[in-house]
């Protein structure tokens, strides 16, 4: 099986999935890149994975069934037209083209209903976390809690080391400039700030990233770390009493950053 990031819009990337004959999309926000490639690597549509409701998520499902009327596997817990499977916490869903199956995971944070799908039988593990993980950063909170992001974000960083992280924008490099503050002595980060900035300048995505590595650099997994609270209370004067406050204060600052 072969995963690809479809560019889209500004900064999104559509993730298909793929064998010799059959295809899945994660996040169709736009039709267009999704027909484009099946077309080109002659591929047909077997299924399509929602994590959240935003547009730039779903905006090209009701144009992929109109072609291609597939199962479509969605937040339970979220409204969205054409998810034809609505999933929660536990389900697996299994597709038997191209021959994977996935774990959902419910990560309320980014939206009241936001899950991700894992793929923990497979060696290494896939993660498709839509917009709750970033290379380097996280998603905004824009219906959940700081205690809902701290769940979510712990429950990532106990996967296993070399599970592969698909997220769903391409922006490791803006989120390495907040990480470079909010962290400002880390080795790990400035070695890979240096990698992804060589693959953006060749136009290659910086996708996927790994949880080991989001372990050593992001600091919205490193809350705990007393050099990130040492930078939150520089820049709020207030030292926050646990981990979750130090999450709250890094996702405050970063949405000003």
């Amino acid at each position: 099986m072969n995963i690809i990031p479809l560019p889209a819009f500004r900064d999104n990337y559509i993730w298909l999935l793929h064998d010799e004959r059959h295809a899945v999309v994660v996040d169709p926000g736009d039709a267009q890149p999704v027909v484009e490639a099946l077309e080109r690597l002659q591929l047909s549509l077997s299924a399509i994975l929602i994590t959240h409701h935003h547009p730039d998520h779903i905006g090209g499902l009701a144009a992929l069934l109109s072609r291609w009327p597939v199962p479509t596997y969605g937040p339970a817990n979220e409204a969205i037209n054409g998810v034809s499977h609505p999933v929660s916490e536990g389900d697996i869903v299994r597709l038997a083209q191209p021959g994977i199956s996935l774990r959902v995971m419910e990560v309320p944070a980014h939206t009241a209903g936001h899950i991700a799908f894992l793929a923990d039988q497979a060696s290494p593990g896939l993660l498709f976390c839509g917009d709750t993980l970033f290379s380097a950063g996280c998603g905004r909170l824009f219906e959940g809690s700081p205690a809902q992001l701290a769940e979510a974000l712990a429950r990532f960083a106990a996967l296993p080391a070399d599970t592969r992280v698909y997220c769903t924008h391409e922006y490791t490099l803006s989120n390495l400039a907040f990480a470079r503050a909010a962290e400002p002595s880390n080795p790990a980060r400035d070695a890979y700030q240096q990698r992804c900035e060589t693959l953006r300048a060749r136009g290659e995505p910086t996708l996927p990233s790994t949880i080991g590595l989001e372990r050593d650099i992001n600091p919205f997994l490193r809350p705990h770390i007393t050099g990130v609270i040492d930078a939150v209370t520089a820049q709020s004067g207030q030292r926050p009493v646990d981990s979750t406050a130090c999450l709250a204060a890094l996702r405050a600052w970063k949405d000003n950053f």
